[in-house]
């Protein structure tokens, strides 16, 4: 088992009980150890001028929350291309031409009568 002599640490809040805070010193003094808990599921806040500043955490926690936001872009990247080809087809591009070159007065018209469609 191993044993881990770590400074005092100041709860973070809103955190579950496996994650510390510590202070840049602190950490760059115990890195060894605390990437070892890292490495067990443990999130080490470290903070400077008591403001949370980084967060060490595993390669599997990392991963993890990284591949969240990459299918999060491709799913918006994917919509986009799909309006963006929506847009493309003949009625649509005249569409966009007339609204681009409305009057003031046409467009106020034009969204009074989408809102009333909308309810």
């Amino acid at each position: 088992m191993l044993r881990l002599k770590l400074p005092a640490t100041r709860p973070v809040k809103h955190t579950s009980p496996k994650r510390l805070s510590l202070t840049a010193t602190q950490a760059k003094n115990q890195f060894g150890q605390l990437l070892e808990r890292a490495i067990s599921g443990d999130r080490i806040w470290i903070t400077k001028h008591d403001a949370p500043k980084a967060v060490l955490l595993s390669a599997d926690d990392f991963s993890a929350l990284s591949g969240v936001s990459e299918a999060r872009i491709d799913t918006l990247s994917a919509e986009f291309d799909q309006l963006l080809a929506e847009m493309q087809k003949p009625n649509q591009r005249r569409a966009v031409r007339a609204l681009f070159n409305a009057t003031p007065k046409q467009l106020g018209a034009a969204a009074v009568q989408a809102a009333r469609k909308r309810g």
